[in-house]
């Protein structure tokens, strides 16, 4: 059996001071799934667990929201966000893309609580919604690249 291939799966890091949901992506099917959440500690990310999914999923890009404000003024996350994206590509020397992230978190909570309301009545957590939110800027971003894959495997 053919070992997988780390050109198939992507991670996305949806970025925040208290938390940062983590999704992979499947490449071939455009789709993502939520992983985890890690938690910021003293304003420094989880570069151990960081770490641990690189390692698992092998990543052959990694996504990073971006937040932008409606005035395309710079949002005061963005130069964290910016210096977490070269630590990353630094670190793992993995290419790594930054997507609007306007809404996905949002949305998200949208979603889970739509899912919810069939069953039990708990309150959506936070950390699912960081890593629903993940998941939804890495579909977005393969659908956005999907024209540019699909021409590099030719």
């Amino acid at each position: 059996m053919r070992q997988t291939s780390r050109h198939q799966f992507l991670l996305a890091f949806d970025y925040g001071e208290a938390r940062t949901g983590v999704a992979v992506g499947q490449e071939l099917t455009g789709t993502a799934s939520p992983v985890t959440t890690l938690m910021t500690t003293r304003g420094r990310p989880d570069w151990k667990q960081i770490e641990v999914l690189i390692r698992e999923w092998r990543p052959r890009l990694i996504v990073v929201g971006m937040p932008r404000r409606r005035d395309d003024s710079p949002h005061p996350l963005a130069p964290k966000i910016s210096a977490f994206c070269r630590t990353l590509e630094r670190r793992y020397g993995i290419p790594v893309h930054t997507m609007d992230e306007s809404f996905t978190s949002l949305e998200a909570s949208e979603r889970l609580k739509s899912l919810r309301q069939g069953g039990r009545r708990r309150r959506v957590a936070k950390t699912d919604i960081d890593k629903a939110a993940a998941a939804l800027l890495l579909e977005r971003w393969m659908r956005a690249h999907a024209g540019e894959r699909e021409s590099t495997d030719s």
